[in-house]
């Protein structure tokens, strides 16, 4: 029962699970899912993950991205003083993401195209443009374009709104009329602009005159105070270079001096300096000289005694070598005597071991056979002496039943050769001895008879006599004779112990 309970728990895991992959949306922020099916209300998903229940509750979308439109009035539309003119607008609408507003555009427009959405807000927007076009005069609507969009952006808002769609831009791109009223409008404002553009060029070209006038004056003045001022500069640079040439002549004399005077300072180190160098030098040759002398001196020194104790060396550890071969071999040649003593040794060991072993096994072999042996003869003789018991029990009538008994399976047994002939051929035969079927069949008696002489002279037991009961055998023997046995003694177990007994004749 727990193994059904647990089975039962992971079934409808599973189903939960399987139910909810299958269910699981997940809506990107221009997409808005509508979930309807088991509520009685929509419900919707934007840039968010919900749950649906599925084969329960159908999924729709709502595309919610920008919506271009290209308003153009079909025709000339009156204004309020009367004049007709054309309108282009450019407006973008979407779908609100509003709540209130979404129920309202998944009933208008769920699974309808762009366009579809795009033409029905176009023919609210023309009505809505329209209208605001015959309630204001054209000069106003030309100056104030905003004043004009806002106007229709604010009258078409509701009736968009009531389809579930915002407007979110709403631009006027041009006011066409076909009598160039806008364009006769702009001359009295393009005469003004012109003659107020006319005077202040001439106000400009006089300001411009007396500023270059007083300009010119000013610049000339500054010209001549420039003038002026570089001359007493030119004149007080000119007294400065002297001076300073003039310092400059007597401070390189003074240099150039000086020079000299360290020049030949110089002069004099660099002489006694090259004569002490010359000096330091020769002395230092000589120095070198000498040592170079010395150094092969006890180079050779070196040399030729390096070389003497080099072949003294080589001659000692030569020798050492031979002496440390000879002491090796011979220690090899005992090592390997010794370890083929031993060999042999532990070989001879073994081998008498294996004797011993050998031996002990023929002895406990031979032990094992006397002890079966005897035991096997203590067991015929007690047999033996049982059957004669037995035998000196039995009467006449009981032998002879009992030999009566036999008879038939020794004749069985004589017979037994015949009964394997296939076929036999009879040829000839003498009228005396009768034919040769009573001969083949006379011979079973005959062999029988040849039976009780073998069986008493191999046993000495008379079955003639057994049946007339004078047999001595039948009562009163109990002599057993083990012939081969004379040179072996038996050991027979017995629960007092063991005891050795002749195997030559065994009694009771």
């Amino acid at each position: 029962m727990p193994f059904q309970i647990l089975a039962g728990i992971l079934f409808i895991v599973i189903v939960l699970v399987i139910f909810f992959f299958i269910g699981y949306v997940k809506a990107p922020p221009d997409m808005a899912y509508i979930i309807s099916g088991l509520r009685r209300k929509a419900r919707f998903a934007i840039g968010k993950a919900t749950i649906r229940v599925p084969f329960f509750e159908r999924l729709d979308k709502l595309n919610l991205r920008l919506i271009p439109i290209d308003v153009k009035t079909s025709n000339a539309v009156p204004t309020a003083d009367y004049i007709n003119i054309n309108v282009d607008a450019t407006v973008n609408v979407k779908i609100s993401s509003e709540p209130d507003k979404l129920h309202l555009a998944a009933e208008n427009f769920l699974n309808r195209p762009t366009e579809y959405i795009a033409s029905v807000a176009r023919e609210v927007l023309e009505g809505n443009v329209r209208e605001i076009v015959g309630k204001m005069k054209l000069e106003e609507m030309v100056s104030d374009r905003q004043k004009f969009a806002n106007l229709v952006k604010e009258n078409a808002e509701p009736d968009l709104a009531a389809m579930g769609l915002d407007i979110i831009s709403f631009n006027v791109q041009n006011f066409v009329d076909g009598n160039e009223v806008i364009e006769n409008l702009g001359i009295d404002n393009i005469v003004k602009i012109k003659k107020a553009a006319a005077i202040a060029r001439a106000e400009s070209e006089r300001d411009i005159k007396v500023a270059q006038a007083n300009a010119d004056k000013e610049s000339n003045d500054a010209n001549v105070a420039a003038q002026t001022e570089i001359a007493k500069k030119q004149n007080e640079l000119a007294i400065k270079k002297s001076e300073l040439q003039m310092d400059a002549d007597t401070k390189k004399a003074m240099a150039d001096a000086a020079y000299e005077i360290q020049k030949e300072e110089q002069r004099k180190t660099i002489e006694i300096t090259t004569a002490n160098a010359d000096i330091a030098r020769q002395e230092r040759e000589i120095e070198l000289k000498q040592k170079e002398v010395s150094v092969k001196e006890q180079a050779l020194e070196a040399e030729v005694k390096k070389q003497a104790e080099a072949d003294k060396y080589a001659a000692q550890q030569k020798a050492d070598a031979n002496l440390y071969q000879r002491q090796k071999d011979a220690e090899a040649k005992q090592f390997e005597a010794t370890r083929q003593a031993e060999a042999r040794k532990a070989q001879a060991e073994a081998e008498r071991y294996a004797k011993e072993q050998e031996a002990a096994g023929i002895r406990a072999v031979g032990e094992a056979e006397a002890a079966a042996i005897a035991a096997k003869g203590l067991a015929e003789a007690e047999a033996m002496e049982k059957k004669a018991e037995a035998y000196a029990k039995y009467n006449k009538a009981a032998v002879a039943e009992m030999m009566i008994k036999v008879l038939p399976d020794i004749a069985a047994k004589v017979a037994e050769p015949l009964g394997q002939i296939d076929k036999i051929t009879i040829i000839g035969g003498s009228e005396g001895s009768g034919n040769g079927v009573e001969q083949v069949a006379g011979n079973v008696p005959v062999v029988m008879a040849k039976v009780f002489e073998s069986m008493k002279e191999a046993t000495g037991i008379d079955l003639a006599n057994i049946i007339n009961a004078e047999s001595y055998d039948a009562k009163v023997n109990r002599n057993i004779n083990l012939s081969g046995l004379e040179d072996v003694n038996l050991v027979v177990q017995n629960p007092e112990g063991n005891t050795k007994v002749s195997a030559a004749t065994v009694q009771e």
